[in-house]
C-alpha cells in the first residue's frame, strides 16, 4: 500500500520579487560602467571586480526566474513542476564564473612581466561607486533573506561582491601613492581565487541536484535509525531521497512492519520525516508480508534489513 503526503513549501513574495527586481536593475546598471571603465583605466582588477558583479547579477536573475517559472503549475510534460530550471540556470552560472575567473588568472599572469600603466584615481572613484550601489542592494535584501534562501543566495552574492570592492579601492589607493602598478594585478589575482572556491560549490551542488544525490542537509544514516525507530517498524528497503530543487526534497521508502496500526504508522512517520529532516514529499509503502520486503531487498542495492 502506498501513501502520498505534499507539503506546501515556501516562496518568495511579491515584495521579495520587487526588491529582487530593484537591486538587479542597480547592480546590471553598474555592471556596464564598470566594464567600460575597466578598460579605459587598464585596471584589471577593475574588470575582475566587473566579472563578479555579473555573477552577482545573475544569482539575482536566477532568483526572479526561480519566482516565476517554479511557479508553473505540473503538467502532463512536466510532473514534477518547472522548479528544476532554478538549478540549471545556477549551473551555467557556475560554468560561466569559471571560464571568467580562469581568464582573470591568465590574464593576470600576462601582466605580471609588463604592468600596464594604471589610472589609479578613475579606478579609485568607479570602485566607491560600486560599493556603495553593493551597499544599497545589501541593504534593500536583507530583511527578505532572512525569510527566504532563495533571497539569501542572491544577498551572499552582494556581500561577497561588496569585499571584492574594498579590495579595488584599496588597490586603486595603494598604486596612487606608491606608483606599485603590480598591486593592480596582485589584487586582480586574489579576487580571482576569492571567486574559484564559490564557483566550485555552486557546481557541485548543481550536479549533486541534477544526478538526483542525497541532498546535502539529509544526514541518511540518521535518517534510516529514525525510520526504523518507529511504531511497528522491523526494517526498511528501497530508501530514496532527492532534491527536485534546493529546498523541495521528496522521499520514498518502503517500511516492512508486520500488524502495524497503519494509519497511526504513517502519521507519525510523515510528522517525524517533515520536522527533523525536512522533507517536503514523501511516499512511504507499508509492508506486512514478509516477501514482499524480502523481494524489495532484492532491488535496494544500499540498504540492509534490521531486526528489533
Amino acid at each position: 500500500m502506498s501513501e502520498h503526503h505534499d507539503h506546501s513549501h515556501a516562496v518568495v513574495t511579491d515584495e521579495n520579487s520587487k526588491k529582487l527586481t530593484f537591486a538587479l536593475l542597480l547592480t546590471s546598471s553598474f555592471l556596464v560602467v564598470e566594464v567600460v571603465a575597466g578598460f579605459i583605466t587598464q585596471s584589471l582588477a577593475l574588470l575582475s571586480d566587473a566579472a563578479h558583479m555579473f555573477t552577482d547579477a545573475a544569482a539575482l536573475a536566477i532568483a526572479l526566474v526561480a519566482i516565476k517559472i517554479g511557479k508553473l503549475p505540473a503538467d502532463n510534460k512536466r510532473t514534477f513542476g518547472y522548479q528544476r530550471f532554478e538549478i540549471l540556470a545556477a549551473l551555467f552560472n557556475a560554468l560561466m564564473l569559471f571560464a571568467v575567473a580562469i581568464y582573470i588568472l591568465y590574464e593576470a599572469y600576462q601582466r605580471f612581466s609588463t604592468p600596464p600603466e594604471i589610472q589609479s584615481m578613475g579606478m579609485l572613484i568607479v570602485a566607491s561607486i560600486g560599493l556603495v550601489i553593493n551597499l544599497i542592494s545589501m541593504r534593500i535584501l536583507f530583511s527578505s533573506s532572512q525569510d527566504s534562501l532563495n533571497v539569501k543566495g542572491a544577498y551572499l552574492e552582494v556581500l561577497s561582491d561588496a569585499l571584492g570592492s574594498v579590495g579595488v579601492i584599496l588597490g586603486a589607493v595603494l598604486i596612487y601613492f606608491t606608483g606599485w602598478m603590480w598591486v593592480d594585478t596582485v589584487i586582480a589575482v586574489l579576487i580571482g581565487f576569492w571567486v574559484l572556491p564559490r564557483t566550485w560549490v555552486l557546481l557541485k551542488q548543481s550536479l549533486n541536484i541534477l544526478l538526483e544525490g542525497v541532498p546535502e542537509e539529509i544526514d541518511i544514516k540518521k535518517l534510516r535509525k529514525d525510520l526504523l525507530q518507529l511504531n511497528g517498524v522491523e526494517s526498511i528497503h528501497q530508501l530514496k531521497v532527492w532534491a527536485i530543487s534546493s529546498k523541495n526534497i521528496h522521499l520514498t521508502v518502503h517500511l516492512y512492519a508486520p500488524g502495524a496500526d497503519r494509519t497511526s504508522l504513517y502519521k507519525e512517520a510523515m510528522e517525524m520525516l517533515s520536522h527533523q529532516h525536512g522533507i517536503t514529499e514523501m511516499v512511504l509503502q507499508i509492508e506486512e508480508e514478509a516477501c514482499l520486503a524480502e523481494e524489495g531487498h532484492h532491488h535496494a542495492l544500499d540498504e540492509h534489513s534490521h531486526q528489533h
